[in-house]
């Protein structure tokens, strides 16, 4: 069994685990099918919107895709929540990587 349908599986017995979406995410993007990945980043974060890495991972996506726009919007998005969080591992993160996408522009 290959790891998207063992995944896919896990998700069945527990379809709100954040970590199982993004995993399949991660997954999806590894094989190139983008449009799957961001629908399960974007699903992780309507269940866990305090889950940081979604917001790192799906502007990254976006930024592969050229949607430096919505790229910089849900990097926008992680720096607000990582700040409530006072996750600063994860701010400092989702920081540099703007800034690198804006020096880029």
């Amino acid at each position: 069994m290959d790891r998207v349908q063992h995944l896919l599986n896990l998700l069945e017995e527990d379809p709100r685990s954040v970590f199982i979406l993004f995993a399949l995410a991660k997954e999806y993007e590894k094989r190139q099918k983008y449009e799957i990945a961001e629908a399960y980043y974007l699903r992780s974060l309507e269940l866990d919107e305090n889950y940081l890495g979604s917001y790192y991972h799906v502007a990254k996506l976006y930024e592969e895709l050229g949607d430096n726009d919505q790229a910089l919007a849900m990097y926008e998005r992680g720096i607000t929540k990582a700040k409530i969080l006072s996750d600063f591992h994860a701010l400092g993160e989702l920081m540099n990587a703007k800034t690198n996408l804006e020096m880029e522009l």
